[in-house]
């Protein structure tokens, strides 16, 4: 399957904006560290690997046969900016910078509520990155 199916996606940036919210209001950075682990499982083992996917996918099934899709590719992509600012925040946590910590994971939630409104600004980093390295790579050639 090289394209996710949305409502997917959907379910995990649900559980990292509530995850986000909770830690920071029961004051626990250790639920930031196990939103770290569930993210890094996704990026190691893809969507099979993501918790919030495998917890969401039987409510979804109806939904998926119709549904959008993204590609695995970019998908990759958001989900690699979500695991660095979750190291970046877990850091500041480990350097005892706590509210650092939480301001870096409440922009990842942050972005992670504006993707669910519809608006995917790592889809827009992507296609930055990609038109950078199409230009550089043709200045390199030329």
């Amino acid at each position: 399957m090289n394209e996710i199916p949305v409502p997917y996606l959907r379910a995990n940036q649900t559980g990292m904006v509530i995850l986000v919210i909770l830690a920071a209001i029961v004051g626990q950075p250790w639920i930031i560290a196990v939103l770290w682990l569930i993210e890094a499982a996704g990026l190691v083992f893809g969507v099979k690997g993501n918790l919030f996917i495998r917890t969401a996918k039987p409510f979804l099934q109806k939904k998926i046969a119709q549904a959008e899709t993204e590609a695995r590719e970019l998908t990759r992509f958001n989900n690699t900016l979500a695991v660095l600012f979750l190291s970046i925040s877990l850091v500041f946590f480990v350097l005892g910078w706590p509210l650092a910590g939480y301001i870096t994971a409440g922009l990842l939630a942050g972005v992670a509520l504006i993707a669910i409104s519809g608006y995917c600004l790592g889809c827009f980093l992507y296609f930055q990155v990609k038109q950078f390295r199409r230009k550089f790579t043709k200045t390199k050639s030329s």
